[in-house]
């Protein structure tokens, strides 16, 4: 493991595989949280927290409870990662939403509904399941999911500094809000298809 490995995996976390844009991971808060560049930036920085802490804990679990060679427990609980990595996610949003209900109840109201459905966001289990599968050690597995954090927050922000342009533009009436969202999401995903064979 070098400093330059390191920076391949951030490198395709936010770029080559964003977990929006490539993967199509976490479309939920993307499309309902990018009106406002505001509530991007809080999202945003919700998800990299949640995301690089789950990355760490996650891997932490996966290795010394539920691995058949674990070493915590001599038992294969592989089966289990789903439910034990959910519960994590979960036990972290709580965390975070009551931080932000104490500390900044204004990005807790404009987040509203989105804040908890971080549990459900499929990007952030999607980061823990892949760190496993790819076979990261500890160090990647954090530089990934804190990447990957980047890479939604980098795609939150873009489209939503996009949406507020386009509350100024002159767009045909049958395309105005969803419509356009959905086809502004389409053109970005394709741009970001050009990072794609940029790591070989």
């Amino acid at each position: 493991m070098s400093i330059g490995s390191l920076f391949l995996i951030a490198i395709s976390a936010i770029f080559i595989n964003n977990f929006v844009l490539s993967r199509f991971l976490g479309l939920c808060p993307f499309m309902g949280v990018s009106k406002k560049l505001d509530s991007a930036f809080g999202m945003g920085g919700a998800v990299i927290f949640v995301m690089t802490i789950a990355s760490a804990v996650t891997w932490v679990i996966q290795n010394y409870v539920l691995n058949p060679d674990a070493l915590l427990v001599k038992a294969d609980l592989r089966y289990l990662q789903t439910i034990a990595f959910i519960v994590v996610i979960a036990s972290l949003v709580q965390f975070i939403e009551m931080f932000l209900h104490k500390s900044l109840p204004h990005l807790y109201k404009a987040l509203g509904i989105f804040l908890p459905l971080i549990t459900t966001n499929c990007a952030i289990l999607g980061v823990t399941i892949l760190n496993i599968d790819e076979g990261y050690n500890f160090l990647e597995t954090v530089i990934n999911g804190f990447s990957a954090g980047l890479g939604f927050l980098l795609a939150l922000v873009m489209m939503a500094g996009i949406r507020e342009k386009l509350e100024l533009a002159d767009v045909p009436e049958y395309l105005k809000g969803v419509p356009i969202t959905f086809i502004t999401a389409s053109l970005m995903s394709l741009a970001f298809m050009g990072f794609s064979g940029m790591l070989a």
